[in-house]
């Protein structure tokens, strides 16, 4: 579904120089597949996510979604960002239409899609609410609505969890994999936290310290549909710390070359 063919990226710095963000990335991810990417901070995931969706170009190489080269903004895109994004003066039913109005959709269509991935996320009956009557987790719910509204093929998300709270957390990690078992969706998923990308994901990759290159892709063969005692098996175990050990060796490398 998804090809990133040696991808770079760098920014114009403050004194005018350049710093490289991405170097010579290749990804390959499967359709369907629920697929993350984790590594040191500032190591280029976001970045990667960014270009992926058409937000921002890159400066060599090419990615395609379902043989389609990514040039800009996709109709086969959906994102999720860290921070909610929701519009304040807007209800919770206005803002999964949102997307769908800047795409010029009837207001008829609009409303049934809306309605339909609030169903979806659990938030049916809560349409009239605004953002600032519903909790954190429920805020994020109506942006994973949003974004799936479109209907896209793959689906980006940049660590939507951080912000919230640790049960909170792990409860919409719970709810994220049932909507993916109900969607079939692509998901590409970004975020620092080993252990959540081991419990959500088929395959996780690892990335290397700034220029961030991918250093390893791990498959991770847990059963599935997985709730949170797999966290005690032996092999979720080993999953996660093989992973903390390869960004840990990373770090300890760029310190000692710095």
């Amino acid at each position: 579904m998804i090809s990133v063919e040696n991808v770079e990226k760098s920014f114009v710095t403050p004194s005018g120089g350049r710093l490289t963000v991405l170097k010579d990335v290749n990804l390959e991810v499967r359709r369907g597949e629920f697929f993350s990417i984790v590594g040191p901070s500032g190591c280029g995931k976001t970045t990667l996510l960014r270009i992926m969706a058409g937000i921002i170009n890159h400066d060599y190489g090419k990615v395609f979604i379902d043989g389609n080269e990514i040039k800009g903004p996709s109709k086969d895109v959906g994102f999720v960002f860290q921070t909610f994004n929701l519009l304040p003066w807007r209800t919770v039913l206005k803002n999964v239409e949102f997307a769908l109005e800047l795409r010029g959709f009837p207001s008829g269509e609009r409303r049934q899609r809306a309605q339909k991935y609030l169903k979806l996320v659990g938030l049916e009956g809560f349409e009239n609410y605004y953002p600032r009557q519903i909790s954190g987790g429920m805020q994020q719910k109506v942006s994973i609505a949003r974004a799936l509204a479109i209907e896209p093929k793959v689906l980006l998300m940049d660590e939507p969890f951080a912000n919230l709270d640790a049960q909170t957390r792990e409860y919409m990690q719970e709810e994220l994999l049932k909507i993916w078992r109900e969607t079939k969706k692509t998901i590409v998923f970004v975020t620092h936290n080993i252990e959540e990308a081991v419990f959500l994901s088929d395959r996780v990759a690892v990335f290397s310290t700034r220029p961030g290159m991918v250093m390893d892709v791990l498959e991770i063969a847990l059963p599935r549909p997985r709730t949170e005692d797999v966290k005690m098996d032996v092999r979720f175990m080993k999953y996660r710390s093989y992973i903390w050990d390869k960004i840990r060796e990373y770090v300890k490398k760029a310190m000692l070359a710095s």
